[in-house]
């Protein structure tokens, strides 16, 4: 048991750094966000046909949880596209605040003091990112990193809608949508792709999309909430760090003062939620990263 609960340890790891990888990727494929996403989202759903082996009856859950993880997926791309790495990023992991808020409305679930002093947190944090950037460019890119992290809630909520169905079905829909979305983007600009592009391509469908997926789905059962909740703290801290190494892109300093003012709130929320619930409910514990 303890051998087993180290190795989901270790898969958790690895998913954090595979997922990381998505912004120095996305910043060096010369497509425009539409196309890239058509094309991480084609090479994906081999990746998902393959995990899931089997059919599965579609309800509205899956259209929701599909169309969700969509947006998701699509924003985050166009984020990191107009936006530093860094602040599509920690925008989006604002996520598990928002699934606080959707909560109340579609799952009439108690909010509590802390949650809204979470709220009020991470909306200062958010408001910093704006403060430091003031070029039209970054301020669309961060409105749609927040908008990202507003969709990866609405899949949180489908997913708790119906619980007894694996997530990866809505994720393979949502990845079947963007890819028939942007396929026409990519079809007129895919001949202009160089080996170098392609390969990066292949590594952000299966590596940075498919395989962290699956590895987090496979280790979730075996580790705590309180244990998920910290080891994904990885992804939003070392995404911007491969771009700052490999790019030289940095932050601004303002975005760094927001930023670290949503991680920290994000992180000691999700702390404080892992100790209020009860062993047997751990499972309803929502990660900052739990899907990309």
């Amino acid at each position: 048991m303890k051998q087993q609960r180290v190795h989901a340890i270790y898969q958790l790891i690895a998913a954090s750094v595979l997922w990381s990888s998505a912004g120095i990727l996305i910043k060096s494929i010369e497509l425009n966000a539409m196309a890239l996403s058509s094309a991480r989202a084609g090479i994906a759903i081999i990746v998902f046909l393959l995990y899931l082996r089997r059919g599965f009856r579609i309800t509205k859950y899956h259209l929701l949880g599909g169309i969700t993880y969509a947006a998701n997926s699509l924003l985050f791309v166009a984020a990191n596209k107009l936006t530093t790495s860094a602040n599509a990023i920690l925008l989006q992991f604002t996520a598990p605040i928002w699934v606080a808020l959707f909560a109340l409305w579609f799952l009439k679930e108690k909010i509590r003091r802390s949650d809204w002093a979470a709220v009020a947190l991470v909306t200062i944090g958010m408001v910093l990112f704006f403060l430091g950037d003031l070029e039209i460019g970054h301020l669309i890119g961060n409105i749609l990193a927040v908008a990202s992290g507003i969709a990866m809630a609405g899949f949180v909520i489908a997913a708790k809608l119906d619980p007894d169905r694996d997530s990866a079905e809505y994720v393979l829909i949502g990845n079947l949508i963007n890819f028939f979305i942007g396929l026409p983007y990519l079809l007129k600009s895919g001949g202009s792709l160089d080996f170098d592009s392609g390969a990066m391509l292949v590594v952000l469908g299966i590596f940075q999309l498919g395989l962290p997926y699956i590895l987090y789905t496979k280790a979730i059962p075996n580790v705590s909430s309180l244990e998920a909740i910290l080891i994904t703290i990885l992804e939003p801290i070392l995404n911007p760090l491969w771009v700052v190494l490999f790019t030289g892109e940095k932050p601004g300093v303002w975005a760094l003062v927001g930023g670290l003012i949503v991680v920290t709130t994000v992180v000691i929320h999700g702390i404080y939620q892992a100790k209020a619930v009860k062993p047997d409910r751990s499972e309803q514990v929502t990660s900052p990263q739990s899907i990309y």
